[in-house]
């Protein structure tokens, strides 16, 4: 496919966004399914990006698209990015997913400088397509201790991407959204529901069995569940286990 010309993207002022491009990390899951309908809600065309890193849980690449073609994605890309090679993380080596409950310090289902990594692929296409907007549904209060999750990690990004990039050194400036960065997972769902979204399209376990239901029993089941039982919402994943 042949490359958007930045300069498409650039018309209009900083008041008419729907002039321009921003490219949204889509994991699959919930919080990147809001984060990439609020950048849609506020006029973006959306650029959706999702890494193939040879995670545990796969089918969230499905979810992924379902979301991006939901949404209706001017473009949707899944780079393959075999983060096994490394291991060092239970979603990427043969490292048990915890089951027991969320716990105190960085989880064994870090990823060692994902989000790092992510944002700066993710950044380099927002460069080629002339985007000036990243949208990322980071979260800092439900976040299960994940340190490239803080509001001071999102910030340092994009003082780094203003000195490594072209568009930096130019003055056209970049900017990291983070909309869901003091959002609890309850909050999180109520967005979703706010914005008309359908909760079971999106994927948040760690752990699928093999009939392709979510654990239940991983943190990342247990935040979701708590969220949208706080919220008194549905949440429309069919779930292996029910954990107290």
């Amino acid at each position: 496919m042949a490359p958007f010309p930045p300069s498409s993207w650039r018309m209009g002022s900083d008041k008419d966004a729907k002039t321009k491009a921003a490219v949204v990390l889509l994991s699959g899951g919930l919080d990147s399914m809001v984060a990439a309908a609020i950048a849609k809600e506020r006029g973006f065309g959306l650029f959706a990006l999702t890494i193939d890193y040879q995670q545990r849980h796969r089918i969230e690449l499905d979810s992924a698209r379902r979301i991006a073609q939901s949404l209706g994605a001017q473009r949707h890309i899944v780079l393959p990015l075999d983060l096994r090679r490394f291991g060092g993380s239970a979603l990427t080596d043969d490292i048990d997913v915890p089951t027991n409950g969320v716990g105190e310090g960085v989880p064994v289902t870090y990823v060692p400088a994902r989000n790092l990594v992510f944002l700066s692929l993710t950044l380099a296409w927002a460069e080629t397509v002339g985007a000036r907007d990243i949208f990322i549904g980071v979260n800092a209060l439900d976040y299960s201790g994940y340190p490239d999750c803080r509001p001071e990690f999102i910030a340092s990004f994009e003082e780094t991407a203003r000195l490594g990039t072209k568009a930096g050194i130019e003055k056209r400036g970049l900017k990291i959204h983070a909309p869901l960065q003091h959002m609890s997972k309850a909050d999180i769902a109520r967005e979703a529901d706010r914005l008309g979204l359908d909760p079971a399209m999106s994927w948040s376990c760690y752990n699928p069995g093999a009939d392709g239901r979510a654990c239940g029993l991983c943190d990342s089941c247990r935040l979701r569940r708590k969220g949208f039982a706080e919220a008194a919402l549905e949440d429309g994943t069919n779930y292996a286990n029910h954990a107290d």
